[in-house]
């Protein structure tokens, strides 16, 4: 069992930047994937990024790719969401999760384990 806790979240402008961070507890996080995902009102909840379990891989989506950069802490069981030039349509709910090493690829049902989510609200 994984529990995962976001934090970060708030309300910037448009172009400003924002660090999500996502605290672990529980087992062998370094055994697991980890990702972030997001979901906007009234759309399904989509992939942003994923790191692989040492963090030598990398997966975003096309839309952040370039803009947000996603990294992990194994000695402190943290996983990181960098944000930059944030846009309007980054508006949405955060969610961390834990999954196994086919995880990467960004697949949803892959996942295992979830947070509880944080907002991101940027305002034009």
């Amino acid at each position: 069992q994984v529990h995962l806790v976001e934090s970060g979240g708030g309300l910037v402008q448009a172009g400003d930047s924002l660090r999500l961070s996502c605290a672990a507890s529980g087992r062998a996080f370094s055994a697991y994937v980890m990702g972030w995902f997001r979901q906007a009102p009234g759309r399904a909840r989509e992939f942003v990024a994923a790191i692989n379990w040492s963090g030598g891989s990398t997966n975003y989506a096309d839309s952040v790719r370039g803009r947000f950069t996603i990294s992990r802490d194994n000695t402190n069981n943290t996983v990181s969401l960098q944000m930059n030039s944030l846009k309007p349509e980054d508006t949405a709910v955060y969610y961390c999760a834990a999954g196994p090493y086919s995880a990467l690829t960004g697949l949803r049902s892959i996942y295992d384990y979830w947070g509880q989510g944080t907002q991101v609200t940027v305002s034009s």
